[in-house]
C-alpha cells in the first residue's frame, strides 16, 4: 500500500508515540495529517512541524459527540490511526472499585472500535485505505500490576480481529500493533527494556506498506509473542509474578 499522498488521522498525537507518528507520516510526504488530542493547545507543537499539512481536530474518542463530529470534519481520510490509550496502573482485585478498569476500557475498547465504526464508511469511498489499531501484547498475556489494562487491550485485539473480518469486503487493511512495554509517560513505572515509540511507529507504518496485519514492535514483543507460542502457562505464571503494589521501576522483566 502506498503511503505517500495518504490522508491520514491520528489520535492521542500528543503522546508519546503519537508525536512520531506525525514525524514520520511527514517524511513518507503523505498529503494531511489529521492530529487529534482532547485539547487543541496541546497539538500546536505538532502543527507548527508542517502547518501546510497539519490540521489540529479536538477529539475525545470516549464522548460519541466528538467521534461524529471528527469524521464529519475529516472525510477524506484514508489511514486511521487508533493511537490513543491510557493505562492507570491497577490490578484487578486489589484496586479500591472498578473506575480504573472503566476509564480503561472506555478509551482502549470502547474508544477504538468507535472511531473504526464512524471511519470505515469513509475508508470505503476511498477504496479502503487501512485502520491501524495500536495495542499491546499485555492484551495477549495479563500483567496483575496493570491487570484491567491488560484487559482492555485483550478486548480491543480480539475487536480488532472481528473489524477486520467485517471490512475485509470493503479492501480495508486492519492491522493490529502489539509492542511490549514502550518507553513513554504511560509506562515510566514498568519494568526494562522498554522498545523506543520511534521504532513503534515505523514498525506501523511499514506494516500498512507491506500489508501485515500484525506487528510486534521489538524485541520483547518478538520473544514474549513466540513464548507464548511455546508456553502460554509459562508466560502467564510468570507475569503473575509482577503483582499490584511492586516497585517495578529499574528492575529487569
Amino acid at each position: 500500500m502506498e503511503i505517500n499522498n495518504a490522508v491520514v488521522l491520528v489520535t492521542g498525537a500528543n503522546g508519546g508515540i503519537g508525536s512520531h507518528f506525525v514525524a514520520q507520516l511527514l517524511q513518507l510526504q503523505v498529503a494531511k495529517i489529521y492530529v487529534c488530542a482532547r485539547s487543541i493547545s496541546k497539538l500546536q507543537p505538532l502543527v507548527t512541524l508542517d502547518p501546510t499539512k497539519i490540521i489540529p481536530i479536538e477529539l475525545d474518542v470516549t464522548n460519541p459527540q466528538s467521534v461524529t463530529a471528527a469524521a464529519a470534519s475529516c472525510p477524506d481520510v484514508t489511514i486511521l490511526i487508533n493511537n490513543a490509550g491510557t493505562s492507570l496502573n491497577h490490578g484487578m482485585i486489589s484496586a479500591p472499585d472498578l473506575e480504573a478498569a472503566r476509564a480503561e476500557m472506555d478509551v482502549n475498547y470502547f474508544g477504538m472500535a468507535a472511531m473504526c465504526r464512524a471511519f470505515a464508511p469513509i475508508l470505503k469511498q476511498h477504496g479502503g485505505g487501512a485502520i491501524v489499531n495500536i495495542l499491546s501484547l499485555l492484551g495477549k498475556v495479563n500483567l496483575p500490576f496493570s491487570g484491567s489494562y491488560s484487559a482492555s487491550k485483550a478486548a480491543a485485539i480480539s475487536m480488532t480481529q472481528s473489524v477486520r473480518a467485517e471490512l475485509a469486503a470493503q479492501n480495508t487493511l486492519v492491522v493490529g500493533v502489539m509492542p511490549g512495554t514502550v518507553d513513554t509517560d504511560l509506562a515510566k513505572v514498568w519494568p526494562d527494556p522498554k522498545v523506543a515509540p520511534a521504532e513503534v511507529a515505523k514498525a506501523a507504518l511499514q506494516a500498512v506498506i507491506d500489508q501485515a496485519e500484525d506487528v510486534y514492535p521489538g524485541e520483547q514483543a518478538a520473544q514474549v509473542s513466540a513464548q507464548l507460542l511455546a508456553d502460554p502457562k509459562g508466560v502467564e505464571k510468570y507475569m503473575a509474578s509482577f503483582l499490584p503494589g511492586m516497585q517495578l521501576a529499574g528492575t529487569n522483566a
